[in-house]
């Protein structure tokens, strides 16, 4: 068992550089399989899910060879959609990926019911309905979804919710089939356009990808790429939040700003100063932070993948603060572990009511999931005396190096392998 052990109160200074997305890093190497030859993919996070996702695809026939820390090469020519690991992939959300990728060049594929972080009901339900209008069969049987067509034709295909994983997945599935599809009411999150543009640059016909109608044409075959991932828009954010809490200045190098703006423009709000450039990201504060509304949207709204973080955040503004969870109905449940940092927080349906400033104390507190995990972080930063967070697995799914990259800005923080508590030498 691993934890962070966190020695809080050190404001952070310097210069970060950001991974690959994860979420866009989680649908491209699946993406991979929909192609006919050898896809070189560069800028991937060395994260847990990717490692995980490698090793699946190696089990379904897929030859993967690591160039460098950060580049993969993929031939999917031999792949076996048969040979799905259910080990592997029953813990991964985005193990659905594999149906549209497989059902589209091969169609079939059956994968393990998807799993991921547990914050609330995420059904599958508009990825079938996307599925069943391009004319697959889907049948869910003993924790396994079964899709099946022997052609798909274009189809008109309107999403009830915006939902970023069947806008993906049926975009991954249209590329092949006959005709043109049109997603309407598709997410528009920065990961899909990513995904979008290494299909594309596989030969496939996708346009409007970031906007809330995505049109395909069908094509008869993909050929291989080489493609950069895009930097993580979350872990931007992370640190973005984690330089405002402890009093900071921090650059964020290597990032998109304009996939930032909405949380730019809330610390900006709160009182923290904000500059940016081509590829980074200013945030220096004072420490004196005011109180903010927060809704969470799908993009360009605010990311409910930043709204623990930010929750972290808000507990050491200022005044009350209202966070909504619009997209996520259950997504508070890692509040009881914030609260015993000290943070001051009541719970009524999807809003969060927070009143600051809190006084947060170091403890022993627990991740429940990847998103949790990082507010925990933010809050023990903060923290008066040491903090030990358990269940880092959690936050290893999605941030690659984090305790090097938060030392390097001058975080007291260790990765220990021990029940105990080590001896920590404040800086």
């Amino acid at each position: 068992m691993e934890h962070f052990v966190i020695v809080g109160q050190k404001p952070l200074s310097g210069k970060v550089y950001i991974s690959g997305a994860k979420n866009a890093a989680v649908a491209i190497i699946p993406a991979t399989l929909a192609s006919e030859g050898v896809c070189t993919i560069e800028n991937l996070p060395n994260i847990e899910d990717v490692s995980n996702f490698v090793l699946a695809l190696k089990k379904m026939g897929v030859k993967c060879k690591l160039l460098d820390k950060s580049t993969l090469r993929i031939d999917a020519r031999n792949v076996n959609p048969m040979l799905v690991s259910q080990e592997i992939l029953k813990d991964m959300r985005a193990s659905y990926y594999l149906l549209g990728a497989l059902l589209g060049r091969l169609g079939y594929a059956q994968v393990p019911l998807p799993g991921g972080c547990n914050f609330g009901q995420r059904p599958i339900d508009q990825h079938i309905k996307g599925f069943e209008a391009l004319g697959a069969t889907v049948v869910i049987e003993h924790g396994t979804v079964k899709v099946k067509a022997d052609k798909l034709i274009g189809s008109n295909v309107y999403l009830d919710m915006a939902s970023v994983g069947a806008t993906i997945n049926i975009m991954m599935a249209a590329v092949y089939a006959e005709g043109t599809t049109t997603i309407e009411n598709a997410a528009r999150e920065p990961h899909i356009v990513d995904c979008a543009n290494f299909l594309n640059m596989c030969g496939a016909n996708i346009k409007g990808a970031g906007t809330d109608i995505i049109r395909i044409t069908g094509v008869d075959s993909l050929k291989g790429c080489s493609y950069a991932i895009i930097p993580d828009q979350i872990e931007t954010g992370t640190y973005m939040i984690a330089s405002a809490i402890t009093g900071g200045d921090v650059t964020v190098c290597n990032v998109i700003p304009k996939h930032m703006e909405s949380l730019t423009a809330k610390l900006s709000e709160m009182g923290c100063e904000t500059q940016s450039g081509d590829d980074w990201i200013r945030v220096k504060s004072s420490g004196n932070l005011e109180a903010a509304n927060v809704k969470t949207l799908y993009y360009p709204g605010f990311p409910t993948d930043l709204q623990p973080q930010m929750t972290a955040l808000l507990a050491c503004a200022k005044g009350t603060s209202f966070v909504t969870e619009s997209v996520f109905p259950n997504r508070f449940q890692y509040v009881d572990q914030l609260m015993r940092l000290g943070v001051k927080i009541k719970i009524d349906g999807r809003m969060a009511v927070v009143e600051g400033p809190a006084r947060l104390t170091g403890t022993e507190v627990i991740a429940t999931d990847l998103r949790a995990g990082a507010s925990l972080v933010v809050a023990a930063l903060a923290a008066t005396g040491i903090t030990k967070i358990s269940n880092v697995h959690y936050i290893d799914r999605g941030y690659q190096d984090l305790e090097y990259k938060l030392s390097s800005l001058g975080a007291n923080i260790q990765r220990v392998t021990t029940n105990e508590l080590p001896t920590v030498v404040e800086a």
